[in-house]
């Protein structure tokens, strides 16, 4: 943002200054904004660098410039010499790169920027937590292709998206990025049937299951040795995240990415969809995340299943806990069995807490019982 404030008085007598010293104006533009603060580009071309009354003309410009409190950027006379003639360019130049005007310089490096950032992404798996990612991949400038077994044609046309039934089809827009958003029970069948070799040859693949090493063992078996690797964890969902993303935790691992530096871009550009849109960006292993999700997740499910099961009601004498323990269950038991059973089945530590639960559980009953037995055997020889 430039300081100062640019009445058309100023504007006006710099300007005149300029046309009387034989310069030319490229263009003085006003940006928008509230009036009480006025931006200028100023671009001034000089044709006779070296005569005294230029020399003078420059002086006064920058005299001006200074007394607006305008930050220049000068560029030094360069010379060409062609035969027996001198070729001059343009000698000098005053820009200011905080006039945010749509043919500005830094406009039109910011423009081009973000097209360069915005990637092609395919999504495979269009169901609830698929359409959940692409609504934020949409609004973030990305080209967003799916497809999936059920058609969700009308869905996706309504969120700027191309879907196709076919998955030959999919693959022959050539993603630069492929994430899966199947269930955790039908990734490998459907990345075995996937058209993989329709692909491009450095596609980076991505998942988002609620389980790592799977998914990290599943692709290294199966995908081609030059495809990336890129696997992620939004440790949120469509209910939790509905509103906002700020601080919500993703854990990502990259498990191979290529040295090309257009390669790491890509991964880095992809990523950061997640950090602009405020997510806790969490790098680890996909064997350390398992081993913490297990303790954590899986245990979290657990018992919001165990409470859904015995159908806790509401009360009028209800408390904050009792509440939590509520909100527990509307987080995790309307979710799918098949997703609770994947969170199981696909992670090894899953049986350990599993039974560390049952231990626990089992421990605070034996000490509940062996308390109320000593209490009866004492009234019972009290009599």
């Amino acid at each position: 943002m430039l300081p100062g404030v640019f009445t058309l008085a100023k504007i006006r007598r710099f300007v005149k200054i300029c046309q009387k010293r034989r310069k030319f104006v490229y263009g003085i533009l006003n940006s928008p904004g509230t009036p009480s603060r006025k931006y200028l580009e100023l671009l001034v071309l000089t044709h006779r660098p070296h005569s005294i009354s230029c020399k003078f003309a420059l002086r006064r410009v920058r005299t001006e410039l200074q007394a607006l409190m305008f930050t220049a950027q000068f560029t030094p006379i360069t010379f060409q010499r062609t035969g027996t003639k001198t070729k001059r360019h343009h000698s000098f130049r005053i820009q200011a790169l905080d006039a945010a005007q749509p043919f500005d310089d830094e406009s039109k490096l910011r423009t081009t920027l973000e097209q360069q950032k915005a990637l092609t992404i395919g999504v495979i798996g269009f169901g609830n937590f698929g359409q959940f990612l692409t609504k934020r991949f949409v609004q973030r400038g990305h080209s967003v292709i799916a497809t999936s077994r059920g058609n969700y044609s009308e869905k996706a046309s309504d969120m700027g998206v191309k879907f196709f039934q076919d998955a030959d089809d999919f693959c022959e827009e050539h993603p630069d990025v492929v994430i899966v958003c199947t269930s955790i029970l039908s990734t490998e069948s459907t990345l075995r049937n996937f058209p993989l070799q329709r692909l491009k040859r450095n596609t980076l693949f991505c998942d988002v299951l609620s389980v790592k090493q799977f998914p990290k063992q599943l692709f290294t078996q199966l995908l081609p040795d030059n495809f990336d690797i890129l696997c992620l964890h939004p440790m949120f969902g469509p209910d939790s995240g509905k509103d906002s993303w700020k601080n919500l935790p993703l854990v990502f691992d990259k498990v191979r990415i290529g040295q090309d530096s257009l390669r790491a871009e890509r991964c880095a550009n992809f990523l950061e969809i997640f950090e602009s849109e405020g997510c806790r960006m969490v790098e680890m292993s996909c064997e350390e995340h398992d081993r913490q999700a297990a303790s954590s997740q899986f245990i979290t499910h657990t018992v919001g299943r165990m409470l859904g099961t015995m159908e806790l009601a509401e009360t009028t004498i209800s408390t904050k806990g009792f509440e939590s323990l509520r909100s527990l269950v509307d987080n995790t038991y309307n979710d799918s069995f098949e997703l609770y059973y994947g969170l199981f089945m696909y992670n090894k530590n899953a049986t350990t807490e599993l039974s560390r639960l049952e231990f626990a559980f089992a421990k605070v009953k034996s000490e509940l019982f062996d308390r109320l037995h000593e209490r009866i055997r004492n009234d019972v020889f009290d009599e």
